[in-house]
């Protein structure tokens, strides 16, 4: 897989395994016999399941639940039987299809669980139906017993610390910036850049109609978005909306994102939520002033308004082209933004999140020793 989460994992197990020398083995149920998209040191050891997962999603409900009962079965069997044979000191859970089961595991070792998604969207029920809602309610008690379990749930932001309420084991550790760029950019760009994958939630159709309006006020100006996935749609908004197709690029993700970061003069996300967000920090380590909408819960763990980048009203199109045409428009206060945002980024840093999660492994072993 070629995502965010994978990126930061892969970088957090390279560090661990290369400064701290701990001995890393990564299980996965996905991609068997193809090779990994980010480098993993030699010293990580991969089981990989091939379980395939994934191929449930193309068919009707009864085809995914028909292919995914045996595979669930499947996949705890073998969860199982791979940790009693490891024997590992701590398992980290990424919270996926193993919540139910993995601290039910006698291994010995201490469960960790890892999630990368905000609460509010941990599963994205959003409905009036009343059966719906009840099997919310059902669904969100269940996950509680399970994360209570744990003997850490380690969270993005303090503000989503906050949102386990019903939990006393949650530490907030956010998620490091591995590449750190040392070099200061002077002549960028007149180009605004945002960075995520063509899905619903990166918001990308509010970002093209807020563009709409600042192609007007900034004739000179260019928009330029990178990800994953099928832009078709938002190709189609593009003509819709008689934006410049000269001014507005849509391309697929790109393998050098530090390069288009330092060509640009501005990034925005306008996402509708956010564990992190990951592109924002990347953008400001490269000086590059972000204004993003204050959705829950990264982009205000990440940027201080007014400082070094901009929030605006969650979903608000005419406040996201306003405060872009403001930077746009004020040379002086972008540059002021700009070394704010990079000052701001070595908080970041993989020595330092790193130390973070080594404090709280030694924490964790050291309970469950008294």
């Amino acid at each position: 897989m070629a995502g965010g989460v994978e990126r930061v994992l892969t970088s957090k197990a390279n560090y661990f395994v290369e400064h701290y020398g701990y001995d890393i083995t990564i299980i996965l149920t996905e991609g068997k016999d193809k090779p990994l998209f980010y480098p993993l040191s030699e010293k990580i050891k991969v089981v990989n399941l091939g379980l395939e997962f994934e191929e449930m999603w193309n068919g009707s409900l009864l085809h995914k639940l028909f292919l995914y009962i045996p595979k669930q079965r499947k996949f705890k069997k073998l969860i199982t039987e791979e940790l009693l044979r490891l024997r590992p000191d701590i398992t980290i859970s990424m919270l996926r299809r193993e919540i139910n089961f993995i601290t039910g595991i006698k291994d010995g070792s201490r469960k960790i669980g890892e999630l990368h998604v905000n609460r509010a969207n941990y599963r994205n029920f959003h409905s009036r139906n009343p059966l719906k809602i009840l099997f919310e309610h059902f669904w969100m008690a269940s996950l509680v017993s399970s994360l209570r379990q744990l003997d850490r749930l380690v969270v993005l932001t303090e503000r989503d610390r906050e949102a386990w309420v019903e939990l006393d084991n949650v530490v907030a550790i956010p998620n490091p910036l591995v590449e750190m760029n040392r070099h200061v950019i002077t002549n960028r760009k007149k180009r605004v850049i945002a960075v995520g994958r063509y899905s619903h939630e990166k918001g990308y159709d509010k970002l093209l109609m807020a563009w709409a309006s600042v192609q007007k006020e900034c004739p000179d100006w260019e928009l330029v978005i990178f990800g994953d996935g099928d832009s078709t749609k938002y190709e189609a908004l593009i003509d819709e909306m008689r934006i410049d197709r000269q001014r507005c690029i849509l391309n697929g993700r790109t393998s050098n994102v530090q390069k288009e970061y330092e060509m640009s003069s501005l990034a925005v996300c306008s996402s509708s939520f956010e564990g992190f967000g990951m592109a924002i920090l990347e953008a400001m380590s490269c000086g590059v002033p972000v204004v993003s909408f204050d959705c829950p819960w990264g982009p205000q763990s990440i940027i201080s308004d007014g400082e070094d980048g901009i929030l605006v009203e969650n979903g608000n199109v005419a406040k996201l082209a306003s405060a872009l045409v403001s930077l746009m428009k004020n040379d002086s206060l972008r540059n002021k933004m700009s070394v704010s945002a990079r000052n701001k980024t070595p908080w970041f840093s993989i020595d330092y999140i790193a130390k973070m999660w080594k404090t709280l492994f030694d924490d964790v072993m050291k309970r469950n020793q008294i």
